[in-house]
């Protein structure tokens, strides 16, 4: 488990960036993954037993995913091929194969395929993979960032293992930067660069658990810091500038957008107005559209506090509008009102499931005549059919309730969907329709009598 990564020399290039050089050449360099990577974890058992196997490295960029690949195929002793689905096609793919398959004829060492940004392949290329995987010609090693259940084809899935790399911790982080400036051969060790305790935790957060981004910092603060008594002192203010242009983890469109608007919603619904603001400011920070949020929060309203509180939505709406004439960053501020809002107010999703129920119905029993009663007889054929016929016009009943009257399908004349909560305003309401319904059991006029 100590063998080198790579067999050709690191230095071949005349310019490689540090992320490049640093890159762990042993499995005992490599930061972070210790759910993966600890004694008696898979990872860390496949290479000590010399057994590894095809496998899917799912997790956000600068993880090291395609360090973990390589680290695999020399500690296992294979012969390693690489693919980007990103600038390969399917000439690479062929000879790739080729490769592979003159290894396996001439009795050499396994070779470990590795496909960097494997969901960037179409469904045939992922599947032109799959008999080299069964025939043993190549063990699979693909990296990606998005959720493999939704970017991968099932076939190639299920002949794989799938592992979820974590984003590194400040923690690792600060590792990764001591690593850089202590190793004078690879890092940056001769040049004497000085960071205080403050300015690497700096560096460590706003990295955001990217240990290449940490390490481009290091690299642009290397080249601007000030030589001060054989050393290179970087002040804070050239920190400040360097990490100034940093982003949170975000992907718009990718799992990250999906998992924090997710948890924004589930945020407003479980009535905690603090995890609310901090989701969207998260996402805000992230780039996501604001207007796209206003829409998400406007389906909040509707979705999770319904009739428990009608102002919901109107306010909603009109945060909407505010930041639509307002714009960023002042109109972000009816944004974080909406969904301060929204985590206060009183919870319904009884309209919600109540149209779920609806639906359901229609699906299920198809198209149900309409009852005669409540046709309009708008014609004299219609008045002769019976169109109209005994219906009672609500508004001439005591308290503008005809009791016993029937306004569904005699087939589901019975049926209830909408079950006010006791939530807000749906309290009341509740109230009012048992009260109704009680007078249709009392009525003596039922329309549909069993």
């Amino acid at each position: 488990m100590s063998k080198s990564l790579f067999q050709e020399n690191p230095f071949e290039s005349p310019y490689q960036p540090l992320a490049a050089r640093l890159r762990p050449l042993t499995l005992q360099e490599f930061t972070g993954q210790q759910h993966l990577l600890a004694p008696g974890k898979s990872i860390y058992e496949a290479i000590t037993n010399q057994q590894p196997h095809s496998m899917i490295l799912w997790g956000p960029p600068g993880v090291g995913k395609t360090t973990l690949a390589r680290l695999i195929a020399a500690a296992c002793d294979c012969h390693f091929e690489s693919l980007s689905a990103v600038l390969d096609g399917v000439k690479e793919i062929r000879a790739t194969i080729d490769q592979a398959r003159y290894h396996q004829s001439n009795g050499a060492r396994k070779t470990i395929l590795f496909v960097d940004e494997v969901h960037r392949f179409n469904k045939a290329q992922q599947d032109a993979f799959l008999p080299h995987i069964e025939n043993g010609r190549v063990l699979f090693i693909g990296a990606t960032t998005e959720n493999p259940a939704f970017e991968l084809n099932n076939a190639l899935l299920s002949r794989t293992r799938v592992y979820l790399l974590k984003a590194l911790t400040p923690a690792d982080l600060e590792q990764v930067i001591d690593r850089a400036l202590s190793d004078a051969d690879r890092g940056l060790g001769k040049l004497a660069l000085e960071l205080s305790t403050t300015q690497r935790q700096t560096l460590a957060r706003t990295a955001d658990g990217d240990a290449r981004r940490v390490l481009n910092y290091l690299e642009i603060l290397s080249d601007m810091a000030e030589s001060v008594a054989g050393k290179r002192v970087v002040a804070d203010a050239l920190i400040e500038q360097v990490v100034e242009q940093g982003y949170r983890r975000f992907d718009k469109g990718g799992d990250n957008f999906y998992e924090q608007i997710s948890a924004l919603h589930k945020s407003v619904r479980g009535s905690s107005p603090d995890a609310a603001l901090y989701w969207l400011a998260r996402m805000l920070d992230g780039g996501c559209d604001p207007i796209y949020l206003a829409r998400r929060i406007v389906r909040m309203a509707i979705e999770d506090i319904g009739i428990a509180d009608p102002r919901a939505l109107d306010l909603c709406l009109n945060c909407w509008d505010t930041y639509t004439r307002l714009g960023s960053p002042e109109g972000e501020l009816a944004l974080a009102e909406a969904v301060v809002y929204l985590a206060c107010a009183p919870k319904s999703n009884a309209v919600y499931t109540a149209f779920a129920a609806a639906q359901a119905a229609v699906a299920e029993h198809g198209s149900l005549e309409v009852p005669l009663h409540l046709r309009n007889a708008s014609t004299s054929l219609a008045k002769e059919m019976g169109y109209g016929e005994g219906y009672r016009y609500a508004h001439d009943e005591a308290q503008g309730f005809a009791a016993g009257e029937n306004y569904l399908p005699r087939e589901i004349h019975e049926a209830q969907f909408y079950h006010p909560v006791e939530s807000g305003l749906e309290i009341r309401i509740r109230e009012k329709l048992e009260q109704f319904r009680q007078r249709n059991l009392a009525s003596s006029q039922q329309r549909y009598p069993k």
